[in-house]
């Protein structure tokens, strides 16, 4: 099961982007990855198309593992574990360290 979802606010725990923290762009739950803006940035040689008429070297976010990322509090400042509760008979994510919703 997924802890985080796209328009999360995360931050890096481990890697060479430890410490930075982005917005989640895109959640792939097969792959257990997440692409997070400004984080794990690649450079990539791309040739001439129709969409990219002069083609050159690009740069773009990769995917990480999701377990290199935690939701980030913005209370405590810090990531944080993720559990759930039942509230009116909907199950929410709530930060395990302050009890609040996320």
């Amino acid at each position: 099961m997924n802890r985080v979802k796209k328009g999360d606010t995360v931050v890096v725990i481990s890697g060479k982007d430890k410490g930075k923290k982005g917005i989640v762009l895109n959640v792939n739950p097969k792959a257990d990855k997440v692409t997070v803006e400004g984080i794990n940035i690649v450079t990539k040689h791309q040739k001439p198309s129709q969409q990219n008429q002069a083609g050159g070297i690009v740069t773009k976010e990769a995917p990480i593992h999701i377990s290199n990322v935690m939701p980030f509090d913005p209370e405590s400042g810090k990531g944080v574990r993720v559990g759930y509760q039942i509230k009116d008979d909907k199950k929410v994510r709530v930060s395990v360290k302050s009890g609040k919703e996320i």
